[in-house]
C-alpha cells in the first residue's frame, strides 16, 4: 500500500485534471481515464478487478476507509473536504473516489447477446439500461454515433457498477452492425406481436432508440423481430429505460 499523499491546494495539477474529468461528460476520452465516486462504485470496481491509478480520499474518511481501498491503488491522496467537493457531481459527496483507466477499445463480439443504443441522449436512461442489461445476461453493449458518453459521470453513476461487467463500445457506426450474427429486435409502439405472446431469439440483439424519434428507420428496416409492449393503462408510450428493462428481463426467460 502506498502512503497517502496529502494536498491542500486547490491548484495542484492533479486535482485541476480530476475535476476535468468528474464533471466533464467527456473528458474522459482526451484523458484515458474516469471518475468514480462513493462506496458503491468503488466497491463494485474492485470487485471485477479494477486497479485504481489514483484513490482520492477525504481527510474525514481516511481513517474510516477499508483497507482494500488503499492497498488496491497505485497512488493514494487525501485531500480536505472541500476540496473533494470540487471534485465531486454529486449534490452530497462521497469520502472516497477512484480514478480508473478507460478500458483498451473493445471488439465487437458478434454472436453474443447484444443491446444497441441508438442516440439515447439522457444519461439517466443510458445508465439504466445499462443496469438491466448487466442484470438480465447481456453483456455487450453498443452504443451508435448520437448516443450519451458511457463513461461520462452521470452514466457511471447511474449504471451503478454494471459498466465493468459489460463490453462496451461507443461511436459506432450504424454499417458496423452488419457484423452481428444475432438478429436485431425492436420495440415499436404501433407494430409487431405482443411480447408476452411471442417466443424471442436467443441470443439476440435488442435495440432501444431516441427518447423522441425512437429507432432510426435505417436500423428498422434492418431488424429481424418488431414487437410491442402491451399498455392496458392506456399511456402512449413508456420511457426508453424502463421498456428495455422489460425486453430484457423477457429475452432472459427464454429456454427457462
Amino acid at each position: 500500500m502506498s502512503e497517502p499523499v496529502s494536498i491542500t491546494s486547490r491548484d495542484n495539477p492533479l486535482l485541476k485534471e480530476l475535476r476535468k474529468i468528474g464533471q466533464d461528460n467527456t473528458a474522459y476520452r482526451n484523458a484515458g481515464r474516469f471518475w468514480v465516486e462513493g462506496d458503491h462504485l468503488c466497491s463494485a470496481a474492485l470487485h471485477r478487478g479494477q486497479k485504481p491509478v489514483v484513490a482520492v480520499f477525504t481527510e474525514a474518511y481516511w481513517p474510516l476507509a477499508p483497507a482494500e481501498y488503499a492497498q488496491s491503488a497505485i497512488k493514494n491522496i487525501v485531500v480536505p473536504v472541500a476540496l473533494f467537493r470540487e471534485l465531486s457531481g454529486l449534490e452530497s459527496p462521497a469520502g472516497v473516489g477512484f480514478v480508473l483507466d478507460l478500458p483498451v477499445s473493445a471488439m465487437l463480439q458478434t454472436t453474443v447477446s447484444t443491446v444497441i443504443l441508438d442516440r439515447v441522449q439522457d444519461a439517466g436512461n443510458v445508465g439504466s439500461i445499462l443496469r438491466s442489461a448487466g442484470a438480465f445476461g447481456f453483456r455487450q453493449v453498443v452504443a451508435l454515433k448520437g448516443t450519451a458518453a458511457l463513461w461520462s459521470p452521470k452514466v457511471l453513476r447511474a449504471g451503478m457498477g454494471a459498466h465493468f461487467g459489460l463490453n462496451l463500445l461507443e461511436g459506432v457506426e450504424l454499417d458496423e452492425l452488419l457484423a452481428l450474427e444475432v438478429p436485431v429486435v425492436v420495440t415499436s409502439s404501433h407494430h409487431g406481436e405482443l411480447i408476452q405472446k411471442l417466443r424471442l431469439p436467443q441470443p439476440c440483439a435488442w435495440a432501444f432508440g431516441h427518447e423522441g424519434q425512437g429507432v432510426c428507420r435505417e436500423l428498422m428496416a434492418r431488424t429481424k423481430v418488431q414487437v410491442r409492449i402491451s399498455q392496458p393503462g392506456g399511456e402512449e408510450s413508456l420511457n426508453v429505460a424502463a421498456a428495455a428493462a422489460i425486453c430484457l428481463y423477457a429475452s432472459s426467460l427464454v429456454g427457462h
